[in-house]
C-alpha cells in the first residue's frame, strides 16, 4: 500500500555501489539503511533516485515492473 509520503511498505532497497539488494524495512527510508557488502548508503528500488542513476548509467530509465 503506497501513500502520500513515500513509496509503501514493499519493495526493495538497492545499493548503487555493489547493486546489493534487501527488503524494505517499514517505517525505515532506504537512504538511512547501509549496504551490508560495501557500507554505502542505500535508495529504494524504483524510486527518482535509482531511475536517475539507471539513466545516466545506461542513457535511459527503465520503468520498474
Amino acid at each position: 500500500m503506497q501513500n502520500s509520503r513515500g513509496m509503501g511498505s514493499q519493495g526493495n532497497c538497492i545499493c548503487l555501489g555493489c547493486n546489493t539488494t534487501k527488503p524494505h524495512s517499514p517505517g525505515v527510508p532506504c537512504r538511512e539503511e547501509r549496504c551490508p557488502k560495501c557500507g554505502k548508503a542505500m535508495v529504494r528500488e524504483g524510486s527518482a533516485h535509482h531511475l536517475a542513476y539507471l539513466k545516466k548509467q545506461t542513457g535511459r530509465a527503465e520503468t520498474p515492473r
